[in-house]
């Protein structure tokens, strides 16, 4: 079976770089090496640097209109190419095409707001701040910003941050996942199509020294990250050592808190999707179900009825629900946790180790498989609690009302999104103003906002100071100078030694 070189995008060309290493891809639903995608060498990162450096200059002095229209060009493109990018997230990631076809359409939402530029670059004027003087407020990009993104969405997280990068005047440098890599020269290209000047975006592949040499290369003015808590902290950390912006979105624990007044039906289905959809491998996926009162029997039995019925396919079948792990190092390590979880004390409900592969049909019986699995009686000193696990498990948490529930999540160190199914308005009110998580739903099991509010947690799952696209993504590709300004006709003679007041 031959495989495809997956190679760097560099001004506005495919290059195989200098470092000659390279990395196998794989389609998790058959467990096949499918492509070979290289790896940076510093100089690799370098010349994608230099290029982007070389862009800037042009790109910045672009009209935002301008800028807007490659903006909406490359958005027809994209509705265009929705399915070609879904299949291409499918074949390396694993997740149902609905599931991949709903990450684009996400990331589209993103590219939608960014249309809008000239708008959202607006600043403020104030004429007569003092006599003869006026003072007015501007946005002006940074210069060469970057993106590392990780392999659960290779699309929508990307354009949580070119876009908005792209839009206001910076060019980027976007290193994704050597996991599922071929998307971002899908992206690439259809750039190029929309006309978009070279050098404004580029795509480096790679793994960790592609990062580091980003974070330590004294051009790249910002940096984007999404991924683990601890390297999202070391991230932070190392960029801003080299007075860098620095955006890091790391680890999540979410919650789910059923109350017994809640629908139970919907709960239950909120909870199957919100925790087995794409394998578990989302930052926002549902990982723990807090139940209040006496709703735990009646939940944890209809869960594991319908965990244990999932249908769990190759992606690219149109029932599939749930794919494969992503890698078999992934797999090695949930089944560990679930290992964990049993040695420490917590009921194993449904266990997703059992999957019968037979299932998947023949050509998939090297895929990376395993099915939903449930534990109960989880307490807060496990390791399957405290941990992000990354995959199909769901572990309960039995409480006895809202109160407890609200004092569990605020006191775990994650604080990304969390949820709460209840029929009480003053019980919604309440969870709301005390949570602290930075994104909540109620009856709504995955709060993840659109694509003009902006995303983000609090506590240990966000480093830096403001949250991903929306108007605060705007705010971290750009810097805001203040300009005031007055003519020689309205300066008084003489010279003033006083600090300056308006008068």
């Amino acid at each position: 079976m031959s495989t495809a070189s997956i190679q760097h995008y560099i001004n506005g060309q495919m290059s195989a770089g200098e470092s000659g290493q390279h990395q196998a891809v794989t389609n998790p639903a058959t467990g096949q090496v499918t492509g070979q995608v290289a790896l940076a060498s510093q100089a690799d990162v370098a010349t994608a640097v230099a290029a982007a450096q070389a862009a800037f200059p042009a790109w910045a002095d672009t009209p935002p209109i301008r800028r807007a229209r490659v903006m909406f060009k490359f958005l027809q493109l994209l509705n265009e190419h929705q399915d070609d990018l879904a299949r291409a997230i499918t074949l390396e990631h694993g997740k149902v095409l609905s599931d991949a076809q709903g990450e684009v359409a996400r990331g589209i939402d993103i590219v939608e707001f960014a249309c809008g530029i000239p708008q959202l670059l607006k600043g403020d004027y104030t004429e007569q701040v003092g006599t003869g003087i006026d003072n007015w407020t501007m946005r002006q990009p940074l210069g060469v910003v970057a993106g590392v993104t990780p392999f659960n969405f290779p699309v929508m997280v990307p354009m949580w941050m070119f876009p908005l990068a792209i839009a206001t005047g910076n060019t980027f440098i976007l290193k994704p996942s050597p996991l599922d890599p071929s998307p971002s020269l899908l992206i690439a290209d259809l750039l190029k199509q929309a006309g978009l000047p070279d050098g404004v975006f580029n795509v480096v592949q790679g793994d960790k020294d592609s990062v580091e040499a980003l974070l330590d290369h004294p051009d790249v003015k910002a940096l984007s990250f999404v991924g683990s808590t601890p390297i999202a902290n070391l991230i932070y950390e190392r960029g801003a050592r080299h007075g860098k912006r620095i955006q890091a979105l790391g680890g999540a624990k979410n919650h789910m808190v059923v109350m017994p007044d809640a629908n139970l039906d919907k709960a239950v289905d909120a909870l199957i999707g919100a925790a087995y959809g794409s394998a578990g491998e989302r930052c926002m996926a549902i990982s723990v179900a807090v139940l209040v009162g006496d709703v735990a029997d009646t939940v944890v039995s209809r869960v594991a009825e319908r965990a244990r019925a999932l249908k769990v396919k190759n992606g690219l079948e149109q029932d599939a629900e749930m794919g494969p792990i992503v890698t078999a190092q992934a797999h090695q390590r949930i089944t560990g946790y679930i290992e964990k979880g049993v040695s420490e004390g917590a009921e194993l409900v449904v266990d997703g180790r059992d999957f019968d592969t037979s299932s998947t049909g023949k050509e998939c019986s090297e895929g990376f498989w395993m099915g939903g699995s449930l534990f109960d009686h989880v307490t807060p000193e496990m390791t399957i609690y405290q941990e992000e696990i990354f995959g199909p498990v769901l572990v309960c948490v039995r409480v006895p009302d809202v109160a407890t529930a609200i004092q569990l999540i605020n006191d775990h160190e994650f604080g990304n999104g969390v949820s709460c199914f209840t029929e009480s308005g003053s019980v919604a009110r309440e969870f709301g103003r005390r949570i602290q998580v930075g994104m909540v739903g109620i009856n709504v099991p995955i709060p993840v906002p659109m694509a003009w509010h902006g995303f983000g947690g609090w506590k240990r799952s966000l480093f830096g100071d403001t949250h991903a696209y929306g108007e605060e993504g705007v705010r971290f590709y750009t810097k805001q100078k203040s300009i005031m300004q007055r003519w020689s006709d309205s300066i008084a003679a003489g010279s003033e030694f006083a600090m300056p007041t308006h008068k």
